[in-house]
Order: structure tokens, then sequence, then C-alpha cells
């Protein structure tokens, strides 16, 4: 997606659909979805969401619910927050005791509850661990350049801002659990703070033995370290809940978090964080096997199934294996190498399905796709918008992942330091980069390569203006004198103009997204309603957004619930991005079939951001494409 979305509105849109902010326990995200931890997902309307302007797709697992939103990630998930005043990764509910449904125990619903436990307590810190991490990166980089700059302050105060968030991970990883659990953050974050503090740092350099009320503390240390907080967060969680409960009300704001704090920490230091440090000691052994015995076998077939578990939004499951790794042994030979494979991939299929493709909007789309795969590494808009759709391209996606992840594994690649799964990363591979480069190549040509060779059907597919039907004359002449005045707006089409509050469908009839009209439409073409800038243009071809060189933002979306056809039925005939001319062609639709299928193909304008102009319309009744309907 393009950027220039209402994110107000969109935020509000979805708060509302998952049930409203009281539904809301706690509210996080990773690189492009919004992850709502709710209290009752019952009352989430997931199809509902789906059709939200800017939504790519909605998951559920891992305990968490998470609307895909691509790049226009951050500014939803920031209006969300403030708007609707939610924790971002805190539990709303501060009532310990309330009473929650009981779950049948087995082994998949522990399995899936350990799983949404750990993935939500690492969330909340992955933005910072690639930050600190790039940033690593850079400092290599300039090191190499220039070797003296490595013995300088500047190099050792940056050196400790990329460092810090690996430092002090015990903190962000205790924040992240209490949240998911539902505690009071700040007590397991103590807790987690004091395996850091100068008092304990300085008895381990010490050496000496060390004993805290009589009982015998290993002396060990705790920075970069995982498991020791996962261990204590939950152990502060069920003090705090007790305390609650056997503590008068009167005393509580004063005693519980005094007790909290002080049974969390002895339990702690004797037995949790040791606890912690020697599980982590033997993931660090399975890590060295897989990666020293079985890695082609392992790398291969993680960056084969990543696909699969992105769409399911459990990959981010893996990151704490990751950051695990990169601190003991010191090195992620499996993990990262996976999921930087995986990207490749995805820009490779799309790759093979722009090189197989003769229509030039396909193609063009298609190697944008692979662009932002391999150079952002964002892959989202690649699987919903080409790979998924056509399926066949995803066998091409499986197999480069896998090749990639054999000639990873067998050049020995790994990854030193945490960083995001682009090309432009290649440097957190240090010494091994080489070998992650070959492997790189490798992932994108299979994936290129067998997408081409299993999609020849692509070559007939047919986005471009030649098959569209002849523009309406009104708009032709619209063209080519640009006569329309900036703050005007025309029809989109030929059909009748309708009052919005008549769609049979209450997000658009409501109002919700903003005022506006709707069109029932009788040409298969819909034209820009104004000059601006096609800000947003759906790759699913249902929806687009213009903003008026005023300021004014609009929302065009054809049809109701056609999100659904995965852009089957529409033929986009701009980009994103593009300077437009009120009433030039913007997408193509197939009426017809789309009407067959069932769809209500009412089509509403919306107005999304007024921006403090008085938007008035003409009355309702039959319009021609391009006339004006909108005298300011």
């Amino acid at each position: 997606m393009a950027q220039k979305l209402n994110y107000k509105q969109t935020a509000a849109d979805i708060v509302k659909l998952v049930g409203g902010p009281e539904n809301v326990k706690s509210l996080g995200h990773c690189m492009t979805r919004l992850r709502f931890s709710l209290i009752d997902e019952s009352k989430a309307d997931t199809e509902a969401v789906k059709k939200v302007k800017g939504v790519l797709g909605v998951v559920s697992a891992g305990g968490q619910y998470m609307v895909i939103l691509g790049q226009n990630l951050l500014p939803v998930y920031e209006a969300a927050i403030k708007d609707f005043n939610l924790n971002a990764g805190a539990a709303t509910n501060e009532n310990l005791d309330a009473s929650k449904e009981k779950q049948p125990l087995t082994l998949k619903s522990a399995g899936l509850a350990v799983l949404g436990y750990v993935s939500s307590a690492v969330t909340p810190m992955i933005t910072g661990l690639v930050a600190g991490g790039m940033l690593k990166v850079v400092l290599l980089v300039i090191t190499l350049i220039s070797s003296d700059f490595e013995a300088t302050t500047s190099y050792a105060i940056l050196s400790g801002i990329a460092d810090a968030v690996f430092y002090f991970m015990p903190i962000f990883v205790a924040y992240g659990a209490a949240s998911k659990l539902g505690g009071t953050p700040i007590f397991a974050m103590i807790a987690a703070a004091a395996l850091l503090h100068g008092n304990y740092t300085a008895l381990v350099t010490a050496g000496e033995p060390v004993t805290l009320l009589g009982l015998p503390v290993r002396l060990v240390s705790y920075s970069s370290s995982l498991l020791p907080a996962l261990l204590l967060a939950l152990m502060a969680y069920y003090a705090e809940k007790f305390f609650n409960k056997i503590i008068p009300g009167i005393f509580k704001s004063l005693l519980v978090g005094l007790c909290t704090i002080t049974v969390t920490g002895i339990v702690g230091f004797v037995v949790l964080a040791p606890l912690g440090s020697y599980l982590g000691a033997y993931l660090a052994v399975v890590f060295v096997f897989l990666g020293d015995n079985v890695g082609f076998i392992a790398v291969g077939a993680l960056a084969a199934c990543l696909p699969w578990l992105v769409m399911c939004g459990m990959h981010m499951a893996l990151v704490p294996f990751m950051a695990q790794a990169v601190v003991d042994p010191g090195y992620d030979a499996v993990f990262r190498p996976a999921f930087l494979l995986h990207n490749m991939a995805e820009g490779g299929a799309c790759l093979g399905v722009g090189l197989r493709a003769k229509d030039a909007s396909l193609r063009s789309e298609a190697f944008g796709l692979a662009f932002g795969c391999i150079f952002a590494g964002v892959t989202e808009p690649a699987i919903y918008g080409i790979n998924l759709p056509r399926r066949k391209p995803m066998i091409g996606v499986m197999a480069g992942g896998a090749a990639g992840g054999v000639v990873a594994a067998l050049l020995g690649a790994r990854v030193f330091v945490m960083g995001y799964s682009t090309i432009l990363a290649l440097p957190i591979f240090q010494q091994t980069i080489v070998a992650a480069a070959v492997a790189v190549a490798v992932a994108i040509i299979v994936a290129a390569l067998v997408t081409f060779i299993l999609c020849p059907e692509i070559a007939n597919e047919r986005r471009d203006e030649d098959e569209a039907p002849a523009i309406p004359e009104t708009a032709s002449k619209i063209l080519e004198t640009s006569s329309v005045a900036d703050d005007k707006m025309v029809a989109i089409a030929d059909g009748e103009m309708i009052d919005i509050a008549t769609v049979k469908d209450e997000t658009f009839a409501s109002k919700v997204l903003g005022d506006g009209v709707a069109f029932v439409l009788k040409d298969n073409v819909v034209s820009a309603p104004c000059n601006g800038t096609l800000s947003v243009l759906a790759e699913t071809g249902h929806a687009f957004g213009l903003t008026r060189p005023d300021g004014v933002e609009l929302i065009v979306h054809i049809g109701i619930d056609t999100v659904k056809e995965n852009g089957n039925g529409f033929t986009n005939m701009a980009k994103a991005g593009d300077t437009v001319k009120a009433g030039q062609p913007i997408v193509k639709v197939d009426l017809d079939m789309l009407k067959k299928k069932g769809y209500d193909m009412t089509t509403m304008l919306i107005v999304a951001n007024p921006n403090d102009k008085d938007i008035t319309f003409r009355p309702y009744g039959n319009v021609k494409a391009g006339e004006i309907i909108s005298p300011r």
C-alpha cells in the first residue's frame, strides 16, 4: 500500500471492529502488523476488519489478534494508542482477580500458551533489537573504512547506544512478558533490573561465594539474557496476584508492590535466574548442534516453511531464539539466515512473475514488490498481492528458500548481530558475508526460475489499458483540457449518484470513514474524482485514495466486500504516487463478472479528511463521468 491514508480513521475503524477500546488488553506491533491482545476475541468482526482501508489481512494465532497493515503500520498504531488511550503492550485490566474462561489443558493448548507468552514477551523489543543491531553494523562498516575510529570516545558512546538494547534485554523482556500476563510491568522490570545492578555485578566480578538470607546465589552475568526474565515475570505476576488477595484493600497500594518485588527478587536470584541461565546454556548447545551438524536441513526447511508461518503470524515466536543465539553461543546459524533467505525468495518469485508477465501494469507491480522484499525486507504485500493469489509462485518461494538455506548452511553463513532481513543488512554476517551473499543469490535465482517455469499462464493476464472499454467522452475531454479546478470534484463514472447513508454496509453508511456520496455504476472504468496525487492504490484494485492540492483527502471504494476477490475483476490503470487529473481512469472493473458472483457494486466516494474545507455535493440523481458534482 502507498501512503496518505486517513490514519486516524483507519485506527478508529479497526479498534471499533475488534470490540472497542474496552476489549483491548494491549496493543503492540512488529514491522507490518498491529498485534492486539483482546479480552474476548469473539467480539472482533474479522471480516469487517479485513475490509478496512489499508488492511492487508487479519491473522489470529499464538494468543494475538494481528491486523496486517504493511508500510502504513506505524501511523495507524500511533493514532490508535493516542486516540483511544490504549496501553502500548501493557494490559488494561488491573483486576488481577478477574475470572477468565478456563480452557482444557492439553499438550496443544499448553504449547500454544507457552508460544504466545514467549512471542508476546519479545514483540515489544523487536524494533529495538533491529535498531541496535543495525547501528552495530554501521559502526562496523565505519571501522573497516577508518580503523582509528574504534579508539575514539564517539565510537565508545555510539557502541554503548547500540549495545544498550542487548545489555538490558532482561528488563525489556520482563516488560513484554508482564504485559502479556496482565500484571504490573514495573514489578517484573525491577526484578529483572536487579540482575544488572552494579551491586550484584561487582559481586560477580569479585567471584567470592555469596548468599542471600542464608541461601546460596549463583554468580553469573545476566546481561543480554532472555529466559531468566521470562521466569521472573511469571513469578512477579503470581506474587502480585497472591498479595492482592491476602492484603486488605486499604494497604494494597502500600504493601502489594513492596511484597511483590521483594519475593520475586529473592526467588529470582536464588532459583529462577540460575534456572533460566542453565536453560539458556542448553539451548546454546542445541543451536550449535543444529548449525554444525544438520544446518543444511534446518535452515533450508525453516526458510521453506516461513511463508506459511508469516501468514499465520507465528514467525515472531522464533525471534526469542534468534536473540538467545546471538548472545550464546554468540552467533545465529539457523533462524536469521532462514528469515533473510525467505525474504529473498519472496522477492525472487515476484521477479519470476514479472519476467513472465506481458502486461505492463502487472510487470511493474511485481518488480516493485520484488524490490520491497529484497531491499526493504517487507514480504506481506508480495505474499498477499502477487504470490499467494496465483498459488504456483508459492512453490517458487519455498524452493528458493530451501535452496538458499542449504547453500547458506553448507558455506557456514552465520549472523553475529541482530539485524533486519534485507540484503542491505548483509554486514550482520561479518566474516561469513560472502557465504551469505552467495546464498541470497541462490534463493532469488531459484525462486525466480521455478516461478517462471511453473507459471506460463501469467503471460496471458491482462491488466493494461488496451483491454479497457473506451474512456467516456466527457472524461476524455476533461483529460484533454485539464479544465477542472483543483477545489472541485467530478463523477467517477456514468451511473446514479445516491446518498451514502443508504449503502448496504454499516461501515460506509454510518460514515465512520467520513461523509460522501455513492454511485450505482453503469460504466466499467472508475476515474479520479479530482485533480491531485494518487496517494493510495490497493494492489487488489478495489479502492484508492487521492489527495487534492488543497489537502482534502478522498477515498474511492469500489463495491462491497470486493476485497475478497484479491484483485480478480480489477485492473489498475495508474499507480500510487501518480499525479492525476479529474476524470483520469484509475481502475478498470469487470462489473458483469463481479455482479454474477453476487457482489453489490455500489461504489463510495468518501471525504476522509476535509482539511477544514466545506465540502458540498449537487443533488442526487443520474450523472455522467466527468460531470461536476461538488462545486467546492
